[in-house]
Formats: C-alpha cells, structure tokens, sequence
C-alpha cells in the first residue's frame, strides 16, 4: 500500500484537527489500513457513491482548477511520484493555504422561496483559507497541539503573494526539467 504514507504526511499537514475524510470509491483509499488509519485518528471516513459525480463536485473543481493547470492531464510515472509530492509540501500547499483567495459563500434567505436559503458568493468574501480559518471564532480549539493562528500567519507574512507565486513557478519550472511530462 504506496498510499498509505502519503495521506499519513497530507493529513499531518493540517493545522487543525481533522474530523472527517472524504475520498472517492479509489482501491488506495477504500482499504483495512487507510481505514484502520483513520479509526485509529477518531476521523469520520466516508466516500463517495458510484457513477454520481456531483459526491466529488469540490474536489474535481480542484482537480480542474489547480492539479490540471500546474501538472496538466498527462501520466505521473511512478519513479517521479516523490518528486511531484515533495513540491506539493514545499511549494504547492503552502502557496494554496496562504497566498491564493478563494470564494467563500455567504447564506442568505432566498426571497422568492421562502424558509429556502441561497448561497451568495461576494467580492468581499474572498480570502485565503488561513483568514478563512483565522474568521471563525473558535478556530483556537480546533488547532492541533503545538499549532497557533500566530504560528500560521508567521508562515503566511515570510513571503509576500506574489514572492510566493515567482517561487512556486520557479519550483514547478525545475520539476519539469527533472520530470519531463511525458509526451503521446
């Protein structure tokens, strides 16, 4: 089981306490030891429905808007896999987490179907989700031990957005050198 040591090292890269774990109906996630795994962590497993593609709706939307654009649609080989992973930790997630907005919706009661709520996406709600998670008022208790919000900001101030753009491309530039996307 290969997976099994990369979700141990995803999931060790939250600052929070993770409650629940939603993955597809993959053979390297649907297992005795990822579950044994997640168990073992107190984490709610659940996963998603055969043929129904609406269960994975935010994670193709990240496959589509971030995994597709910087590694694009080609084959991975094995031999590179350690490679792709490191720049993930180093460059990728920490870009993701703490210089690139996202769109967070606002509930509001929708006027014309009463007792119906509506999602609403502002300009204004727009944050990385470190502010996302720094807004909460309770974030604190969610921390992992030996993580703060002032811990995370630090990381976040070290560079600035566009600093952290120039080496995440930087970065990416020089994996494709050492792993070329294969070609046919």
């Amino acid at each position: 089981m290969r997976a099994l040591p990369v979700i141990e090292q995803m999931l060790a890269q939250f600052p929070f306490v993770l409650l629940g774990f939603h993955a597809d109906n993959g053979s390297e996630y649907v297992n005795h030891r990822v579950a044994k795994m997640l168990d073992k962590l107190r984490v709610e497993f659940t996963r998603s429905r055969p043929r129904r593609s609406n269960d994975n709706g935010l994670a193709e939307t990240k496959n589509g808007a971030v995994v597709r654009k910087l590694f694009g649609y080609g084959h991975i080989p094995q031999r590179h896999a350690t490679r792709f992973n490191t720049f993930c930790v180093e460059y990728l997630n920490p870009f993701l987490n703490f210089h690139r907005p996202c769109l967070f919706s606002t509930d509001k009661p929708d006027p014309s179907k009463p007792g119906r709520i509506k999602r609403v996406y502002r300009a204004k709600d727009a944050m990385t989700p470190l502010d996302k998670l720094a807004s909460l008022s309770d974030a604190p208790a969610f921390m992992r031990e030996g993580v703060t919000l002032n811990d995370l900001h630090a990381l976040a101030r070290a560079l600035t957005d566009v600093q952290a753009a120039e080496e995440l491309n930087e970065a990416r530039a020089a994996l494709f050198r050492r792993a070329p996307p294969r070609t046919a």
